[in-house]
């Protein structure tokens, strides 16, 4: 899997229809119309996302690994 940091995510949450609801101190909180989830995603400059966190917020996004 790609490694991607939190502006990078969430540039490609973005592109996919999600939209920034709410900036909470380093995190950005997107939501998607006709899905319930919220995604939380930390931007800490350019370091990468830990893998776990990465395929667990694609998961919830519905994005596939492929896709990146």
């Amino acid at each position: 899997m790609k490694a991607l940091s939190g502006k990078e995510l969430a540039r490609l949450l973005e592109a996919h229809g999600w939209q920034l609801k709410s900036i909470k101190g380093r995190h950005r909180v997107y939501a998607k119309a006709g899905n319930p989830a919220r995604i939380s995603v930390p931007i800490h400059g350019n370091r990468p996302l830990m893998i776990g966190l990465l395929r667990h917020l694609l998961r919830t996004a519905g994005i596939s690994e492929g896709e990146l």
